[in-house]
């Protein structure tokens, strides 16, 4: 009698995964040391708050009050308190900006968890940009298209068109 797992059509497991199906379970106990059930807030910061406001006030943790007694269940939770470290030289600055950073961080989150804003002196790291990639130039483009024209999906198409015209693109030295 054969293995009913040696079935054409029984399941397999997959032999590998992607990294991304493994960082919840990674990330999870460090975010939840920060507050965080989620890492926006650590991976998007420039984004959330304006680089402007990033160069000089990172976020560090969100500190939720204590869960006390029983509340009604119909109530909105305790806001947070958002803890910013910030460079010391901008601290009346960011005295000024607090409110407006509370917003941008509630309208990112979809909801008032921020309350206040709570700042802690320190050096900060150098907040390095994300790099912005050159497009591909027109040649390149329209080679990978000729290249990819077989691909009925049109998503797939484009994204492979557009990653072919990089490739192309870097080894012409361009």
């Amino acid at each position: 009698m054969a293995d009913a797992s040696s079935s054409p059509h029984a399941k397999r497991k997959p032999l590998a995964t992607s990294l991304g199906a493994h960082l919840g379970a990674v990330l999870s106990p460090a975010l939840a040391a920060r507050g965080l059930s989620e890492s926006s807030l650590i991976t998007h910061w420039p984004e959330i708050v304006g680089l402007d406001i990033a160069r000089f006030a990172r976020f560090e943790r969100l500190n939720w009050p204590p869960r006390g007694a029983a509340r009604d269940p119909l109530e909105a939770p305790a806001a947070a308190t958002l803890i910013l470290r910030i460079d010391g030289a901008f601290a009346i600055e960011a005295q000024h900006l607090a409110q407006l950073i509370a917003e941008r961080v509630n309208t990112h989150l979809g909801w008032r968890c921020v309350a206040k804003v709570a700042f802690r002196q320190g050096p900060l790291p150098v907040l390095v940009p994300r790099r912005r990639v050159r497009p591909p130039s027109p040649e390149a483009l329209a080679e990978a298209r000729g290249l990819g024209a077989g691909l009925d999906d049109e998503g797939l198409r484009e994204a492979m068109t557009r990653l072919g015209a990089r490739v192309i693109d870097r080894a012409r030295g361009s």
